[in-house]
């Protein structure tokens, strides 16, 4: 399973005066953690007053979905105002994090891992042509590559 990281600025206005923030901070990363939710949220001393973003980290694939919980825990403690940010993954390397690299290109692929005798791992990527037309394969196997920190090869299938 894959971890999502989706950011939320959680006082788009920055009114919040530091302490009360800090209050909500805690009270969002207590209310997260019963549900096994993960946020990081930097110092609001470091923050610019109209850039007080966080991190909610939540296992799952379903982008859209994984917004709306986090925005939905966030508004609960700060109100309506809270706006979604970007939602980027966590890498972990694995063919599940692959896999989501070509979800993410809207194409599906098979994949196979070996490993090499100075132990590196390869990944063959097996993609259907019509796909390859769309989406240049450059773009697919950086993203592969950064994804999970291994050599892909990508054939046509």
């Amino acid at each position: 399973m894959r971890t999502a990281v989706i950011r939320v600025d959680v006082d788009p206005a920055g009114e919040l005066p530091p302490a009360e923030f800090g209050k909500k901070i805690s009270a969002l990363i207590s209310s997260a953690a019963k549900s096994g939710i993960s946020v990081t949220a930097p110092d609001i001393d470091r923050l610019p007053a109209r850039r007080r973003e966080i991190q909610v980290l939540i296992d799952g694939d379903d982008t859209a979905a994984l917004r709306e919980h986090a925005v939905g825990m966030c508004a609960d403690i700060f109100g309506s105002a809270v706006r979604p940010g970007a939602v980027t993954f966590v890498s972990r390397g694995t063919d599940d994090d692959a896999h989501g690299v070509l979800a993410g290109f809207g194409i599906t692929g098979e994949i196979d891992r070996s490993c090499d005798a100075a132990g590196f791992d390869t990944l063959t990527v097996r993609l259907a042509r019509t796909d390859l037309e769309r989406i240049p394969e450059s773009r697919i196997q950086t993203a592969l590559e950064a994804a999970t920190n291994s050599e892909v090869v990508i054939v046509t299938r």
